[in-house]
């Protein structure tokens, strides 16, 4: 997956360096040739024929230079969450033992102690970690954590485990 899709960035890239190559190619040409005319007449063709498609050639290179950094931003964001949702709690421990179960049951709401999220115990981000605790019907309330944009768990998905127990 990385592969093809980093792929499909390059041309992207190098489209932006040749055409900001090119542009400045271009008004180089240009200025040497503006310089050289003495009317203001003769330094139009040359203003009209290198400067200016010169300087559009470098807009040009550099939106396609920042289209292709931000989707070559975007892949290797996609790669890291595909590594992180794949890595089960089996990968985590190496060694072949079962890794440790979570603290709480799949309808309870967890917290990783200094995070700022909140998640379920079923949350892939959770999921595994001896140390995540479990979310407190008060520190739900004060808005100190917000939900987990993955596994988007609801402050009933708490209350209702709280009622069971």
């Amino acid at each position: 997956m990385r592969t093809t899709r980093l792929r499909a960035v390059h041309p992207v890239l190098w489209a932006g360096w040749a055409a900001l190559a090119a542009g400045a190619v271009l008004c180089v040409l240009g200025w040497y040739g503006i310089s050289g005319e003495r009317y203001a007449e003769r330094q139009v063709p040359y203003l009209a024929s290198c400067t200016v498609p010169g300087a559009a050639l470098i807009v040009a290179g550099a939106v396609l230079l920042a289209h292709g950094r931000n989707a070559l931003a975007g892949a290797r964001v996609e790669e890291l969450y595909g590594l992180l949702v794949a890595a089960g709690p089996a990968d985590a421990d190496g060694a072949g033992q079962p890794a440790a179960a979570p603290v709480a049951v799949s309808g309870d709401l967890l917290m990783v102690p200094g995070g700022t999220l909140w998640h379920r115990a079923d949350c892939p981000l959770v999921a595994g970690k001896p140390e995540a605790l479990p979310v407190d019907s008060r520190v739900l309330a004060g808005g100190d954590l917000a939900p987990c944009p993955i596994c988007e768990p609801t402050a009933s998905d708490g209350r209702s485990s709280e009622a069971a127990g």
